[in-house]
């Protein structure tokens, strides 16, 4: 594999099993109607062939995008919306951008300026995506003499400068444990919105592998510590006429690395790209950001109580842990005296 300091933010990197990490622009869609009281739901498709036409006459640059790459959730039930509430959400997904490399040049040229090409290359993209996003925000839809206001914005989960930015000013303001005696800069991402079968061994199991999802991340730099686990909560309360999400379909991905600087190529790497696997049509349009609650720090503090509570001594641990003794009942009378018990024999004579 290449490395990372090297790649472009329009290039595709191949990593292991298969697994293809492709670049792409995702901006969130927010849609509220011009008049709040409309009551007549939002026309899907008209909605999207207005953005597509958008996206092919008003731009300085025409954009081709196909309709499956522009999701969209509405709210069918408008009568539990409230009046601020959008009508509909989504996000729209640009993936061909080779429109933004640079000029080829000759190869004794790229040893050169492959570095400084790189950068070139990253400003233009990061331009462009901020041009394409204010360029949307705020414009007006009209569907069927309806009329819609489109707000547009870049995710968190995309913005790595607005992440590094992030885990500068919690250093330098409100470190919450990452500095012990001075500065830690993190090193732990998490990865969310994967299919599990990609990170499961073939023919064995359906389910995320250690072995495999620690093959895969220890190309981007050596590991600390990882973790791998089925995510069921991705993409829960998303919209409440969405059908609920398969067990087990998605797996959350945390990994620790030994050097903040693998830790920050990786994330830049898998900041404003899609997941694809060989032989598969879908794109995984997953998650990434750090990790600011110390994952691992927590799991080693919950097992260091566990250990404790498990090595304390057998008799503190039966006396903090043995019953509470119920009130014992007195067997004297109020005046001190003992009951007295008898035995009593009939004798029945013919």
């Amino acid at each position: 594999m290449r490395p990372l300091e090297t790649l472009p933010p329009t290039e595709t990197l191949e990593i292991e099993s298969g697994l293809s990490l492709v670049p792409r622009v995702k901006l969130n869609l927010t849609i509220h109607p011009a008049l709040p009281s409309v009551s007549k739901p939002i026309d899907e498709w008209r909605l999207k062939r207005a953005l597509i036409d958008f996206l092919k006459t008003s731009l300085s640059v025409s954009i081709t995008v196909p309709e499956e790459d522009i999701q969209i959730r509405r709210l069918k039930d408008l009568k539990k919306r409230k009046r601020d509430e959008p009508v509909a959400q989504g996000a729209l997904f640009i993936r061909d951008l080779g429109f933004l490399n640079s000029r080829k040049k000759k190869k004794s040229e790229e040893s050169d300026k492959e570095e400084e090409d790189v950068k070139e290359l990253e400003k233009k993209f990061l331009d462009w995506r901020r041009y394409l996003a204010e360029k949307m925000d705020g414009i007006e839809l009209n569907l069927e003499g309806v009329k819609y206001n489109l707000s547009v914005e870049i995710p968190a989960s995309d913005d790595f400068e607005r992440m590094r930015k992030d885990w500068e000013e919690l250093n330098a303001f409100g470190n919450r444990g990452y500095s012990r005696g001075g500065r830690q800069e993190p090193d732990t991402i998490v990865l969310r919105g994967v299919p599990s079968r990609w990170f499961a061994e073939p023919r064995v199991s359906s389910k995320p592998s250690t072995l495999v999802t620690h093959t895969i991340f220890s190309a981007f730099g050596k590991i600390r510590l990882f973790n791998v686990a089925e995510d069921n909560d991705f993409g829960e309360g998303s919209d409440e006429d969405d059908l609920d999400i398969v067990s087990g379909l998605y797996c959350k991905i945390v990994v620790q690395f030994e050097k903040h600087q693998d830790f920050y190529n990786a994330l830049k790497v898998l900041c404003g790209r899609s997941l694809q696997k060989q032989g598969s049509r879908l794109s995984a349009d997953y998650e990434v950001t750090w990790d600011k609650d110390g994952f691992f720090r927590n799991s080693r503090s919950q097992n260091q109580e566990k250990s404790h509570r498990m090595q304390e001594p057998v008799v503190e641990r039966y006396r903090t842990e043995a019953p509470r003794l119920e009130p014992h009942k007195s067997q004297f009378t109020t005046n001190d005296t003992r009951r007295k018990r008898f035995k009593v024999r009939i004798q029945l004579n013919e």
